[in-house]
């Protein structure tokens, strides 16, 4: 989802990193699935699909523990003494003024995904609701809102924020690369914990190269949508999807070996302008009251549900397999981009306090993603219980057509239209661009500035991975399946670190404790020097 490559410290030429363990492992990995995927492409979709669905079904209880132990976790600890601490030195200052940094953690959230699910979220609970809830009524419209702000809110950015919290915490207070390994290194020193770091850095490389794949497939699957909707071709067409893959792989490649960081910047800020006219555009052309009003009473009612939300699993129900496919996999999904975005949202951190760290990156992102879908879900729904216009029945078909489908009851449509093609192509070129970077920078023992060789190795890889699904017919659930494949061990190893966070708090110097010891100290050496000396004197020896 990040729209921008973290820049590199340095201007020199990229040097070619050894072949690490790291790379080496990963590299056979991934070469097997590849290999697996080519000779069998069918299989290949039905194995991950199987595999996570067992996984899921069997550990749902772990993975919503785990999500909400880390919202709880990140607001505590923003709430404690430990949030005056810096990620940095006490004395760093923030490398950039707040609004800049808050408009680049808008840039790192806002991607191709928001664009896919603004309408197809919404409705698709409203056609197929929670369980225990009737389809198609009233309260199936509005818990509709409650459970897409559910999966695009606070929690999303909790992972997110916690990632990079651990990764500028330990690279910018103690000068570790932003490994996932790198906080059992701090921890655990000698061989032990050189073997338990890589161990994680493999996870997280392999979490990052299916956490990208499954987003492509999903973005050329839509950028197929968008192009039958302008240019009337075939919305199935496995052949053009093919092609608009290989045109983005072209692109993103490119702009990885040229390094074209002020191409791909102005790009990433132009489709923010872009995302926003096309938001403003739905809500003032668009029913406005009623979004306005599902504004409102969605974000009451996510925020008075949210306690019990993040911990139901619908146990006694029958219809186990809603929250698998929604809550469950979204949480996943998200823990599968955490190393991606986390390392960029990081990049960008130095200076800030955990308490304004923490607080920023987890609600203000979140805020801007209840507005998006309120105003775009809110626009078709109202066209689904007022409008006479059946869009529920496209998005159960097509989600990828969801969007084209609302767009068509708006004025200058094929506009709209071609806008929405152009922003997913360029949001999934800079978001590969920057998964390639920061793939390569992973297995190049955390160096920022990795070879041109090893991000070209690690694009070409994703997107082989992405043609594999899109050949075996791919369709959502074959994509999401792929995305959270990596994330499921993932999820242990962000668990594991938030103890080592923890161990690492504990021996910190609180500013206030040094300000106060500081203090006291002046104190006693002015008691000193200014008498009567020899009864302090004494006293103190």
């Amino acid at each position: 989802m990040t729209n921008s490559k973290p820049e590199s410290s340095s201007n020199k030429k990229p040097v070619l990193a050894p072949i690490s363990s790291v790379f080496f492992i990963s590299l056979i990995i991934c070469v097997m699935i590849v290999a697996y995927g080519i000779i069998n492409p069918d299989r290949l979709a039905e194995s991950f699909i199987n595999a996570t669905s067992y996984i899921l079904d069997a550990f749902d209880w772990l993975f919503m523990l785990s999500v909400t132990f880390f919202i709880v976790f990140s607001l505590l600890l923003a709430l404690s003494d430990y949030g005056n601490l810096k990620l940095g030195k006490q004395e760093d200052e923030p490398e950039f003024g707040l609004i800049s940094w808050l408009c680049m953690l808008f840039a790192a959230g806002m991607g191709a995904g928001l664009l896919f699910w603004g309408v197809a979220e919404p409705l698709s609970h409203y056609m197929i609701p929670p369980p225990g809830m009737s389809a198609m009524t009233p309260e199936a419209a509005r818990w509709a809102f409650v459970m897409t702000h559910f999966h695009w809110g606070l929690h999303v950015w909790c992972i997110y924020g916690l990632f990079a919290l651990i990764m500028g915490f330990f690279g910018f207070r103690y000068g570790y690369p932003m490994l996932a390994g790198s906080p059992f290194k701090a921890l655990f020193k000698g061989r032990c914990g050189t073997v338990i770091a890589r161990i994680a850095n493999i996870i997280a490389v392999l979490a990052v190269v299916f956490g990208i794949s499954g987003a492509l497939g999903l973005g050329v699957k839509q950028i197929n949508a968008g192009m039958a909707e302008v240019f009337g071709t075939s919305p199935q067409s496995t052949f053009i999807m093919i092609n608009i893959l290989a045109i983005l792989t072209v692109c993103y490649l490119v702009s990885a070996s040229t390094g074209l960081d002020k191409g791909i910047r102005f790009l990433s800020n132009l489709n923010m302008f872009i995302v926003v006219v096309l938001m403003l555009f739905v809500l003032f052309v668009g029913p406005t009251r009623f979004i306005l009003s599902t504004f409102v009473t969605g974000l009451g009612d996510y925020l008075s549900n949210l306690p019990a939300l993040s911990l139901k699993l619908y146990p006694f129900s029958a219809e186990t397999d809603w929250v698998r496919s929604w809550t469950l996999t979204w949480m996943i999904w998200w823990i599968a981009w955490a190393p991606f975005v986390g390392v960029f949202i990081a990049r960008i951190s130095r200076g800030r306090t955990i308490r304004q760290f923490v607080l920023m990156v987890m609600l203000i992102p979140a805020l801007f993603s209840i507005l998006w879908f309120s105003v775009l879900g809110g626009a078709s729904m109202y066209l689904e219980l007022f409008g006479q216009v059946n869009l529920g029945s496209i998005v159960v078909e097509n989600p990828s057509e969801a969007l084209f489908a609302l767009f068509a009851y708006f004025p200058f449509s094929d506009i709209l239209s071609s806008m929405v093609v152009f922003l997913v192509f360029i949001f999934l070129v800079t978001s590969a661009d920057s998964g390639t970077f920061v793939l390569g920078m992973m297995t190049s023992e955390g160096n920022l500035n990795p070879s041109v060789s090893r991000k070209l190795f690690w694009g070409v890889t994703v997107s082989i991975i992405t043609a594999a699904g899109l050949f075996a017919g791919g369709g959502v659930d074959v994509f999401r399946a792929i995305a959270i494949s990596g994330a499921i061990p993932f999820t242990l190893i962000m668990i594991a670190q938030v103890f080592v966070l923890l161990h690492a708090l504990f021996r910190e110097q609180l500013p206030e404790k040094e300000a106060e010891e500081a203090k006291t100290d002046a104190s006693v050496s002015e008691t000193i020097h200014s008498g009567p000396g020899a009864v302090e004197k004494k006293e103190l020896s």
